[in-house]
């Protein structure tokens, strides 16, 4: 079996991984003797191709695991239904690999 790290598909080889943004807020409050301080809160944004409609969207870097931001990783956004996408993919898997339905290898 003859395997090549140059073997490029573009239908499965897009990047779904865009950019990152950081937005700056400024934030004030009040101590106890009666001073405001200002302080600074930074967010990261990072933005998605999804995988299903292809649509732009973002999410959140703090409400994500790191490992997740590649594009070794399906991005589904909120408009489409996961459970869906992921059976779809599933069912393409084993018609590639011409598996029955009850097969117990993991795809």
């Amino acid at each position: 079996m003859v395997f090549s790290l140059d073997f490029y598909n573009p239908n499965v080889n897009t990047c779904m991984f865009v950019e990152t943004i950081k937005i700056n807020s400024t934030y004030s409050r009040t101590s106890k003797l009666g001073i405001t301080h200002t302080y600074l809160r930074t967010k990261t944004i990072v933005v998605f191709v999804c995988d299903n409609c292809n649509n732009k969207f973002d999410r959140n870097l703090g409400k994500m695991d790191y490992r997740r931001i590649s594009n070794n990783y399906f991005h589904v956004c909120s408009n489409c239904n996961p459970k869906q996408f992921a059976q779809k993919k599933g069912a393409e898997r084993r018609q590639i690999w011409n598996l029955p339905v009850d097969s117990d290898i993991k795809i």
